[in-house]
């Protein structure tokens, strides 16, 4: 399910801890990184962070509904393909589902091969819809992993091509150093940041390598942003 060069990660969000053990335990097997969140409004919180690839959400929520959860994210612009976990239900919930954002309902009980079949067409549909990232004169090449300015290139390892690609994704807009741990190495990873400012030192290098018109920036105590350095 995981294509080669690919961090995919899955946010799960159900108050009922056995079910989200269950499902972290079955995208594991599958390599898939997951997190599980069993309160509604923190997973709605966690959405927002723009670092997970998908989320599977509980319909069986207390407080703020799953929908609601949904439809508040759809507003923020917030894209991220949501599956739903639902009792049984008819043609009306169906459709409320669809309008609230919802990408695909899940009736429970569920058969497993439903649930990876729903995840992997969702995750392969947001990453070929994907566009090379690019920005300035660089572009990263996702099919090989280069890091490319006309018509000179270089390879990135793993870390770097992540880090990367969260760098031209955001443009010139802050991107802390909290979020690119938690994309690129994870929450629950011993990685601290320096472990991000080694590896903005080493896209440095490369950048003015292949004649980037493109400059990390650091910004004190808040993170980096891309800036484009106009010719002399």
């Amino acid at each position: 399910m995981r294509k080669a060069g690919e961090f995919m990660r899955v946010l799960i969000v159900s108050e009922d801890k056995i079910q989200a053990e269950s499902i972290e335990r079955l995208l594991k097997s599958k390599g898939l990184d997951t997190e599980s969140v069993l309160n509604g409004e923190v997973g709605e919180e966690y959405a927002e962070l723009g670092i997970y690839d998908l989320m599977i959400l509980d319909a069986r929520l207390s407080g703020k509904n799953a929908m609601e959860i949904t439809w508040t994210l759809r507003q923020k612009h917030c894209l991220l393909p949501v599956i739903l976990l639902a009792q049984a239900n008819g043609l009306e919930d169906r459709i409320k589902a669809l309008k609230c954002g919802v990408d695909y309902t899940l009736l429970m009980p569920y058969d497993n091969r439903e649930l990876l079949a729903s995840v992997d067409a969702l995750l392969r549909k947001s990453t070929d819809q994907a566009e090379e990232p690019m920005y300035g004169n660089t572009r990263l090449v996702l099919a090989s992993g280069k890091l490319a300015c006309e018509d000179q290139s270089v390879r990135l390892s793993a870390k770097e091509f992540e880090v990367m690609r969260l760098l031209l994704q955001a443009k010139d807009r802050l991107l802390s150093k909290e979020v690119i741990l938690a994309r690129v190495w994870g929450y629950d990873s011993n990685a601290v940041e320096n472990h991000v400012e080694v590896y903005v030192g080493f896209l440095r290098k490369k950048l003015r390598s292949i004649g980037s018109n493109l400059e990390i920036k650091a910004v004190r105590r808040m993170g980096y942003t891309l800036e484009i350095q106009e010719e002399i």
